[in-house]
């Protein structure tokens, strides 16, 4: 199974030192999520992530950059993909860029072509966004019939919790409260979850 550490949105002390340390013990899925960053500021943290880690990084933002930096992983977020013409993103795929995106119903992954991961959530709620309740009870099992893509469950995903991704039948889980609540933890969280995660 795949787990996926999604940034914080806002910047955190020693952030890219941490980030760093995360692919130092294992990470190889990071998405750079930063709605409120221009893209100088995004560029700039990118630039103090070391170049060896770049291809495991995934740009919510600013993909016009990934040519900079030779990342090829774009994840469109729900409102960028409806807006983007799908001729455009079939194009993109077929350039050797790996495409992901956020749904929030299960009717939309079955409609999805020209896409690898879809993150689907919240599973549970939500650690990062307080009031962000599950959509699913925990006896939740996917239907994967007819999807082609890696189905990524998102949302107050924690140690206590991540053995049910599997049985849920999911492919894969993202965090993002669980490793940036507490960042002094996060180095230490993460391997608790890379330990925890099934096979």
């Amino acid at each position: 199974m795949q787990l996926i550490v999604i940034s914080h949105p806002d910047a955190i002390a020693n952030e890219a030192r941490l980030i760093n340390q995360l692919f130092e013990n294992g990470l190889t899925r990071f998405h750079l999520r930063k709605p409120g960053y221009d893209a100088g500021q995004t560029a700039g943290l990118l630039r103090e992530i070391d170049e060896q880690y770049h291809h495991y990084i995934a740009l919510h933002q600013h993909h016009i950059m990934t040519q900079d930096f030779g990342i090829k992983r774009l994840h469109y977020t729900e409102q960028h993909r409806v807006n983007t013409d799908p001729e455009k993103l079939d194009l993109i795929h077929q350039q050797g860029y790996i495409l992901s995106t956020s749904v929030h119903d299960l009717a939309t992954l079955y409609t999805l072509k020209c896409f690898d991961n879809a993150f689907l959530g919240p599973v549970f709620n939500s650690i990062s966004k307080p009031g962000y309740q599950a959509k699913w009870s925990d006896s939740f099992s996917l239907d994967k019939q007819g999807i082609q893509l890696n189905v990524i469950a998102l949302g107050g995903i924690d140690l206590s919790n991540l053995s049910k991704i599997k049985v849920m039948n999911f492919d894969g889980a993202a965090v993002l409260g669980t490793v940036w609540n507490n960042p002094d933890l996060a180095i230490s969280n993460f391997k608790n979850l890379k330990q925890g995660l099934p096979s």
